[in-house]
């Protein structure tokens, strides 16, 4: 039931995501306005975003256990997380904002100067979304470690907002629309998703700086190993935007509404497994039983690998019809509907292996194998480095989506050969 309930959330929210695709579309087209787009969101969020997903991994089963403590210990552990995760963002978000002149001239030298331009405005809404991305974070375990999913729909606030901000703009000649509906979007997402996770904790947790919670050392050892592993995946988006910029051509504007569109099929299926396995198999290991727990996995791993096999299939017919559905129209001509479609074909090779090794990435996070994950992280990293070096100056942007195809590949490869080296070892013990 958990998995059919993210399903739909993330069908809603994911319905929400494309018609803010499609409003982006028809109002900026492929432009130096996407490609400053593309390249400020996916900059600006990547260590936001890989700082979430490595405490998201180890939070939630630590929040599982803690929901057995008394409350008085509960409150001091949620304050002290709440605490730190703001100065955290704090820091973070001023950061991101005094820095971006030097990223944009490390990093963004592709660009055009208009794109350059408006990624430096597009920045004042990207930074203070540095502080609610953690926020938010932190609230979303909180309502996973209870098996509530409502986050999921949630999700989508950021795309809602930005959908009606830019339909409303009437005639669009900048990107204020897209700045001002992302910094709206989060605050409103942040500030809902902190009241539901206080409701379902029973409190809120104030804020206190301290490290006295029971929880903190072996938290911290976990996060840090495990952030390890993410740093070295969260460099894929950067790597890609860095590559794209370099082809020219609005390369980033291509790249990025072929994976926009590409994360609208990933969700759907992949991340209502991924999210809803990871409380259940936490459960059931602090239960003792691993055998059950690693037997279900592999199971599941299965069912997904050929769920995406399917998918592919399907995508591939479909990609120029489907880009040509939500995208064609306004500023976005037929021509960029072939680009676009052609980019998203190479990275439907992904499907099977992201879906098949989501549960398994579940099933290790349960076991607190994080050195394991950081070891097959930085593997990943590093064959999609070389892989985006070789294949995109041939390919263009299809290579970059290709070489990401080929990092789920390797890294479906390595989960499954742990996944079943523990059975065996785990048969033979007994």
């Amino acid at each position: 039931m958990g998995a059919a309930r993210v399903a739909f959330f993330l069908l809603l929210g994911k319905a929400a995501g494309a018609l803010k695709e499609m409003a982006v579309a028809y109002r900026y087209g492929v432009s130096d306005a996407v490609d400053a787009y593309q390249f400020t969101i996916t900059m600006a969020s990547w260590l936001p975003l890989t700082i979430v997903g490595a405490l998201s991994v180890v939070l939630i089963p630590v929040l599982v256990r803690t929901r057995y403590d008394d409350r008085a210990a509960r409150a001091r552990f949620l304050g002290e997380l709440q605490g730190w995760t703001i100065a955290g963002g704090t820091v973070l978000a001023v950061l991101t904002y005094l820095l971006w002149p030097l990223i944009l001239d490390w990093v963004g030298l592709g660009l055009s100067a208009q794109a350059r331009q408006m990624s430096l405005e597009l920045n004042i809404a990207f930074a203070p979304a540095a502080l609610l991305t953690l926020v938010t974070g932190i609230s979303a375990a909180r309502l996973r470690a209870h098996e509530r999913h409502i986050n999921t729909l949630l999700d989508s606030v950021p795309a809602v907002v930005i959908l009606v901000w830019v339909l409303l703009a009437g005639v669009v000649t900048d990107v204020g629309p897209l700045m001002w509906g992302t910094l709206v979007g989060y605050l409103i997402q942040s500030a809902w998703l902190l009241w539901l996770a206080a409701r379902a904790d029973g409190m809120w947790g104030r804020p206190r700086l301290a490290w006295s919670a029971h929880q903190w050392p072996d938290l911290v050892k976990a996060a840090g190993v495990m952030l390890l592993g993410q740093v070295a995946m969260s460099f894929v988006g950067p790597i890609d935007q860095y590559t794209a910029a370099n082809l020219g051509g609005n390369a980033n504007a291509t790249l990025g509404y072929a994976s926009r569109l590409l994360s609208l099929v990933l969700g759907i299926g992949a991340a209502s497994v991924g999210r809803a396995a990871l409380p259940v198999l936490a459960d059931i290991q602090s239960r003792g039983d691993r055998a059950r727990a690693r037997s279900m996995a592999l199971k599941w791993s299965v069912l997904m690998l050929a769920a995406g096999a399917a998918a592919t299939l399907v995508g591939w017919i479909l990609a120029p019809w489907g880009v040509a559905l939500l995208f064609e129209r306004g500023a976005f001509t037929a021509q960029d509907t072939v680009s676009v479609a052609h980019v998203l074909r190479w990275g439907l090779l992904q499907l099977p292996f992201y879906f098949g090794v989501l549960v398994l990435v579940q099933l290790l996070a349960s076991q607190n194998r994080y050195r394991i994950m950081a070891i097959i992280a930085i593997a990943n990293f590093g064959l999609k480095a070389v892989m985006n070096f070789v294949l995109a100056p041939s390919m263009g942007a299809a290579g970059i989506m290709l070489a990401t195809s080929l990092m789920y590949a390797l890294s479906y490869i390595c989960y499954v050969a742990v996944a079943v080296r523990s059975a065996h070892a785990g048969h033979t013990s007994s």
